[in-house]
């Protein structure tokens, strides 16, 4: 198997660094614009191999889309960083006319390849990416709601006092503070719903902290995460690539499910060796759906955006 990474900031090869720890590809290409970046960050994490005792053999370039040849998957994490007090609304313009590019040029090289979009405004960046692309619609995957709900685990872990493996649940709608939804009615702690064990006070909190999450570092280490969204990345593609069809929300473009159409949004889906293979009806509430709607209002009006470059 082999992966492509694009885009060797933070984000980008701590994918790259956990994709190769747990051998989910024999060769891994780390792409950067910046001369120089991939190329040391590849030769540091091959420097680990010995260390780690993992196989995948890692080669960073600089914008040689050739060495992408034949890539199984291709994460995109290109783009501009969000800054402290910047949204991801603010993105599109740039980060727009970069994830066009870079699709454009990978597409030349691995027509067939599973495509993974990290870049923010994630929504925005995903629907983009299929519109634009060619590729079949479960072809094309947004990270956002793997990192979402790892945090919604988080907190509710801290709450319930528990390990988050021992947790499912799961966040829908746009990958942003305002528009993701954390489903906490549906979230449980074994088998049994974790509304069972918290006040309703303690349910408004968690939900209130996940939908921040990203805010909350941003302001804290002055940039965004990195550790959370390249693990949340890796864990898409060994999914992929090892057939395991894992229950992880994802963006993906919608036509009816959930209500929507022509809009990728994040909906609980499988991922196997196929993409994306089926999205799976949660049965929202009234309550859930209408949010999910005003969440589809918003990621649309961010969309029409792309209209105007």
């Amino acid at each position: 198997m082999k992966v492509t990474v694009v885009g060797a900031g933070a984000v980008g090869a701590t994918c790259a660094d956990n994709i190769a720890r747990k051998e989910l590809a024999s060769e891994l290409i780390l792409l950067d614009i910046k001369e120089g970046v991939a190329e040391g960050k590849s030769i540091d994490m091959m420097q680990t191999a010995a260390l780690l005792g993992f196989d995948t053999k890692i080669k960073g370039v600089t914008n040689d889309y050739v060495a992408t040849e034949n890539s199984d998957v291709v994460v995109i994490t290109s783009g501009l960083p969000r800054k402290p007090g910047m949204t991801r609304e603010e993105l599109i313009g740039v980060n727009a006319g970069i994830v066009k590019s870079v699709t454009e040029n990978i597409l030349k090289h691995s027509p067939d390849t599973i495509i993974i979009v990290v870049s923010n405004p994630m929504d925005t960046m995903n629907y983009l990416t299929y519109t634009t692309s060619g590729l079949p619609k479960n072809k094309v995957i947004g990270m956002g709601g793997a990192l979402d709900s790892a945090r919604f685990r988080y907190y509710l872990s801290q709450e319930l006092k528990c390990s988050p493996a021992d947790l499912n649940a799961v966040v829908i709608g746009g990958h942003g503070d305002t528009t993701m939804i954390p489903l906490i009615k549906h979230a449980t702690w074994g088998s049994t719903p974790v509304t069972n064990f918290l006040s309703e006070e303690q349910q408004q909190k968690i939900v209130a902290d996940t939908m921040v999450g990203g805010a909350t570092l941003t302001k804290l280490i002055g940039t965004s995460a990195w550790y959370a969204p390249g693990a949340g990345t890796a864990a898409m593609v060994e999914s992929i690539l090892r057939d395991e069809k894992k229950l992880i929300s994802s963006g993906v473009f919608l036509e009816g499910e959930y209500g929507q159409h022509d809009i990728s949004l994040v909906v609980p889906v499988t991922i196997g060796r196929n993409g994306w293979e089926q999205i799976l009806d949660f049965k929202l509430s009234d309550e859930e759906q209408a949010a999910f709607n005003k969440s589809a209002d918003a990621v649309r009006a961010m969309n029409d955006v792309l209209k105007t470059l």
